[in-house]
């Protein structure tokens, strides 16, 4: 549990109403989840934000936006609150119903998919669904989605999001190209001692590829792309089968990394990174499953650190 500055343990019920503010994303759909008045909902948070010693939601006009002390203490105390919330109920809400997850595909098979298998396993109906970040938010906006892994930063109204896991990025090539390469080059002109190597790419934008040289090089690629294909997993294959080079988020190169059938070309001092964020709609109604399963991905990133 959480101590305040003061020594003490803030009660269930504080934990309670901080919890619901916190999923819901709003003062007014919290009190209507706890069936009580929105002045008590007020009353209650400005009591826990008194015991800890510092803000934990910023009001905005659509609602509240959590403070990073809130998104801490909502990671660690949220399922030890559920868990005793439903051992004092006889007649608590077990798990079932459907959830609407939305995330990339490499993502979901790499790393999401045993989180949801669990909530499988407890009776719940899992529906996931693939697709660009942009696309799966408005489906989250529109009530088609439940809770999506976004790649970019939501900023639709509607969206209640908080910073997931950073995925760190690498620049891999298969051995035989990797060898002709001049060390002492890259070293010094980076750009000009890739350029004689053919890209892998995403999509023909060279999202992923352009960014990496942009904030390690300061410059796009000029190099030939030879192949585009929107699935990481397939990139990497091409890769090691020898197409070219490419850039691709480290939870899916280090298998072949691993087994050195890919290498590393670039290793810069501060790895690049992109958050992930995890995204509700605001005052979405109460589900269980839902929480639970945001609850699981926030324990399954901690265990992960990054990507």
């Amino acid at each position: 549990m959480a101590h305040d500055r003061r020594g003490g343990v803030p009660s269930l019920d504080l934990l309670v109403t901080f919890l619901e503010i916190y999923r819901a994303g709003s003062l007014s759909a919290a009190a209507q989840r706890l069936k009580v008045t929105q002045p008590a909902v007020s009353g209650q948070i400005a009591r826990l934000e008194e015991q800890i010693g510092e803000p934990l939601f910023v009001r905005t006009p659509q609602g509240v936006t959590p403070t990073q002390r809130a998104v801490v203490l909502a990671s660690h105390v949220g399922a030890h609150v559920d868990g005793l919330r439903a051992a004092l109920s006889a007649d608590g809400p077990a798990l079932g119903g459907t959830v609407r997850v939305g995330a990339a595909a490499e993502l979901t098979a790499l790393r999401l998919a045993p989180v949801l298998a669990d909530l499988a396993r407890r009776g719940v109906r899992v529906h996931a669904t693939h697709g660009l970040a942009g696309d799966l938010l408005s489906a989250l906006a529109e009530d088609r989605l439940d809770l999506v892994v976004s790649a970019v930063r939501p900023t639709q109204a509607a969206v209640l999001a908080e910073p997931f896991i950073d995925e760190e990025f690498v620049l891999i090539a298969p051995p035989s190209l990797a060898h002709t390469i001049d060390s002492g080059r890259l070293a010094a002109e980076p750009v000009a001692a890739l350029a004689h190597l053919p890209l892998v790419a995403y999509d023909a934008q060279l999202s992923i590829v352009r960014r990496y040289w942009r904030s390690e090089f300061g410059r796009r690629p000029p190099n030939r792309v030879m192949m585009v294909v929107a699935d990481l997993r397939a990139i990497l294959e091409a890769v090691v089968a020898g197409a070219g080079i490419s850039v691709l988020p480290r939870y899916v190169a280090a298998p072949s990394l691993r087994s050195g059938s890919a290498v590393e070309l670039h290793r810069p001092e501060a790895a690049p990174l992109n958050t992930l964020y995890l995204a509700v709609r605001r005052g979405a109604p109460a589900n269980r499953a839902v929480t639970v399963l945001r609850d699981h991905l926030q324990q399954a990133a901690r265990d992960w650190g990054s990507l």
